[in-house]
């Protein structure tokens, strides 16, 4: 039998009422335990629960973001691209909420999202905006200091973007150069419990679904070559003077 409340919880997000269904939750755990809320939860459908926790991060944490299991969590989260939201905000916000709620667990839910459907496409619009330092981390180990927030690949010639692809390619093809390699920097060096941080474990707890990432993001370098090959306009050949024709005497 389902619980009034995934029902009541439905009809608010339809309302746009996020604020409202967050609260209908949280009153679960408030009157029968975080365990209780945790079952409710396995009954909501992923694209509610996504709805409520992409409404909260660190700034404004939800006893959802607090309590939500990681298969729960993958569930939902995988339907991000739902909102063709091209900064990505919300689901970098919201993943940090539930990643280091507690550290122990980061590499768990990370993983319960990369082995779904359309997880590593996820993780990867999760480094949107440092995915070029996130490959630099990808191919030397190592955060660069210098990193041009400006320079995003959408304004990169196609030149500079094949170089990248070949040097991504070579580190792929050297066996286990970028999934092998031991860290140059530990986790507590870089523990900004954000993309850093994230990008860490990832490499050196979870390589497998690293590499994916890296693979997800070579391929996209790959489509912004071809949409901008398509672009180049070939300059086209003048047409040749057409004499013009004699015109009538005005005499």
């Amino acid at each position: 039998m389902t619980h009034p409340v995934v029902i009541k919880t439905s009809q608010l997000i339809l309302a746009g009422d996020v604020k409202g269904a967050e609260t209908a939750l949280a009153t679960i755990a408030d009157s029968d335990g975080d365990e209780a809320l945790v079952t409710v939860l396995n009954d909501i459908p992923p694209k509610d629960l996504l709805a409520i926790m992409r409404s909260f991060d660190g700034s404004k944490q939800s006893v959802v973001n607090m309590l939500v299991t990681p298969e729960q969590f993958a569930r939902a989260v995988v339907l991000e691209s739902r909102y063709r939201d091209q900064t990505h905000a919300a689901l970098h916000g919201m993943m940090n909420a539930v990643l280091y709620r507690d550290e122990d667990l980061t590499a768990e839910y990370l993983e319960a999202i990369g082995e779904r459907e359309g997880g590593y496409q996820v993780l990867a619009d999760y480094f949107a905006e440092r995915d070029d330092e996130l490959l630099g981390f990808a191919m030397s180990g190592q955060f660069s200091e210098d990193y041009d927030g400006e320079g995003n690949h959408e304004a990169r010639s196609i030149s500079w973007l094949n170089e990248k692809i070949d040097e991504i390619d070579e580190a792929l093809h050297e066996g286990n150069s970028i999934t092998g390699s031991r860290p140059k920097v530990t986790r507590g060096d870089i523990a900004d419990h954000d993309w850093q941080e994230t990008a860490w474990v990832l490499r050196y707890e979870l390589p497998d679904i690293f590499e994916q990432i890296v693979i997800t993001l070579r391929d996209r370098l790959a489509h912004r070559v071809e949409d901008l090959e398509e672009t180049v306009v070939t300059p086209s050949r003048p047409n040749p003077a057409v004499p013009a024709e004699d015109e009538e005497s005005a005499l």
